[in-house]
């Protein structure tokens, strides 16, 4: 076998690791991913860790900077979509797929700093160095959708009632009291900051 098959393969490997715990971190938190469970959905032994990563710290590290990465790169695309078919703002589209039933009844799959935010001061220095990153990644994302005008202090106000709302809906379920929490904090942030909004 060649280095670069060799290589390639490790590689995948890598990938499938980092993709079973990011999936597990935003399902179970950080707590709940265990090496042995994450090696196992990713269809690796449990002795192959160490050829990959250099702890558990290590691995959580990397799965977060993977899952905001995830995150962010399909919300970009889900953003771009929105707004190009439907004709609304960038902004807008945000606030419709982040703060949706979707998203809420998905943690697995959506916002690492939605679904671990809690949890990210109470983590070692290194794992809460990847999440501040997340934390970043958002803020950004907000950023770039924010109407003309808009102070650019309004990002962080933003980003941390979309959070907020997100836990709280979450906290309280997806049925109808979660859902309603969580179309208040969309439309009172659409009114607010949508130049295209009816006010």
């Amino acid at each position: 076998m060649s280095d670069d098959t060799r290589s390639s393969r490790k590689q995948a490997s890598h990938d499938r690791i980092l993709q079973a715990a990011a999936h597990a971190l935003r399902r179970d938190g950080y707590a709940g991913v265990g090496v042995a469970e994450v090696m196992k959905e990713a269809g690796l032994t449990h002795g192959g860790f160490y050829a990959h990563f250099a702890s558990r710290e290590a691995l959580l590290a990397e799965a977060v900077a993977h899952a905001g990465q995830d995150s962010t790169g399909t919300l970009s695309q889900r953003i771009a979509t929105r707004s190009g078919s439907r004709g609304i703002s960038r902004f807008r589209a945000l606030m419709e797929i982040y703060l949706s039933e979707r998203h809420l009844a998905s943690p697995e799959t959506g916002c690492p700093v939605a679904a671990l935010g809690s949890e990210m001061p109470r983590q070692s220095a290194e794992v809460r160095a990847a999440s501040c990153e997340r934390v970043r990644g958002l803020l950004k994302v907000v950023n770039e959708v924010l109407p003309s005008g808009a102070a650019p202090e309004s990002a962080l106000v933003i980003a941390s009632t979309m959070v907020g709302a997100l836990q709280l809906a979450r906290t309280l379920g997806s049925n109808a009291q979660g859902k309603a929490l969580l179309s208040a904090s969309r439309e009172a942030l659409i009114r607010q900051y949508d130049a295209g909004a009816s006010h």
